[in-house]
């Protein structure tokens, strides 16, 4: 029987943990161990690991902060399972998520899946509004969590990613530690032959940030990520991913417009109005809240503004920059 090795790096977070670790112990397949990678962490999760001993197979190994995909290469070589499930320490899952995994993989092999992400029925307003955000089609994340989309071929993300133990061994893990690491480790992944899939069963519910100035220094962070990505695979930079600067700067340019001539004023603020509302009414049906209808009105501008503002700042860098310069982001610390 296949076993896995579910790796979670951490910093900085052992409440989050305790409650993934509670689902783990739920899983109805229980054939996989746990490896637990602190990252540096000033407050630590050991004594939450040593809670869980007698409930599962789980391992714990402190390092140097490096960052998370350096963390998770730390857990691929202390790893014995056979197919490797990577998640952020914000997560949840059901009960019956590695079930689910199981039996695809043995009616449909892959080498690397992911899979999507919601918000949880217990999460705050604001993490609603967030989840809204980033998985909607009025946004950005319209273009995460589908097996096609305009950002090109299916890219699994590290908060819900699983690899066999051949992916590791002929990509050595992650080139980089932060900075799109995920995004650059699937193609690597993908250019190497392997076969990605979306599992779109095997979701997570992911909890993100619980406000919006954390939101926007961690999608502003998103934005330069995407640029990084570009200096590794040039060719991966889609227009799509222009998006949100072109947004910024045309809601920035709004008040220029009149200047010009009044009636481009109007049509930018009725533009606006109009994304706003459709952003209220979609939000409102799918929470069935007027309040998250309304907070994520706000969410969608601060991805947006944010991914933009580091997509420009991180592009204008790259201009000025050697060609053959290569980020690989351990100097960088990842926005809190």
């Amino acid at each position: 029987m296949r076993k896995y090795s579910i790796i979670i790096p951490v910093y900085n977070r052992p409440d989050e943990l305790t409650e993934l670790l509670e689902c783990l112990v739920q899983q109805t397949f229980k054939n996989f161990e746990v490896i637990i990678i602190e990252d540096g962490s000033k407050i630590k999760c050991e004594k939450v690991v040593q809670s869980f001993k007698d409930r599962l197979e789980i391992y714990y190994f402190h390092k140097e902060n490096g960052g998370q995909g350096f963390a998770r290469n730390y857990g691929f070589e202390r790893a014995k399972g056979d197919y490797f499930i990577l998640f952020d320490s914000d997560a949840l899952i059901e009960a019956n998520y590695l079930e689910i995994v199981q039996n695809r993989l043995n009616t449909q092999f892959v080498d690397v899946y992911g899979g999507p992400d919601t918000d949880h029925p217990s999460f705050a307003p604001i993490q609603k509004a967030i989840s809204y955000s980033m998985t909607s089609v009025f946004t950005t994340g319209g273009i995460r969590g589908k097996k096609s989309n305009l950002g090109g071929t299916f890219h699994p993300r590290s908060f819900n990613m699983g690899l066999s133990r051949k992916v590791w061994e002929q990509t050595s893990g992650f080139q980089i530690s932060r900075m799109g690491e995920d995004i650059i480790f699937s193609i690597t992944a993908l250019r190497l032959g392997f076969k990605s899939a979306l599992l779109p069963e095997a979701f997570i519910y992911h909890k993100r940030r619980t406000d919006f100035g954390a939101f926007f220094r961690q999608l502003r962070f998103f934005g330069r990520a995407r640029i990084n990505i570009a200096r590794f695979y040039p060719n991966e930079l889609k227009l799509v991913h222009t998006f949100p600067l072109f947004f910024t700067l045309g809601c920035i340019s709004i008040p220029f417009l009149w200047l010009i001539h009044p009636w481009l004023f109007y049509a930018g603020i009725a533009f606006l109005a109009l994304y706003k509302l459709l952003i209220f009414i979609d939000a409102t049906r799918q929470s069935g809240s007027l309040k998250i209808g309304f907070l994520s009105i706000i969410a969608a501008f601060v991805q947006l503004f944010g991914y933009g503002i580091g997509f420009l700042q991180e592009g204008w860098k790259r201009l000025f920059e050697s060609k053959t310069h290569r980020e690989t982001g351990t100097a960088i610390e990842y926005p809190s």
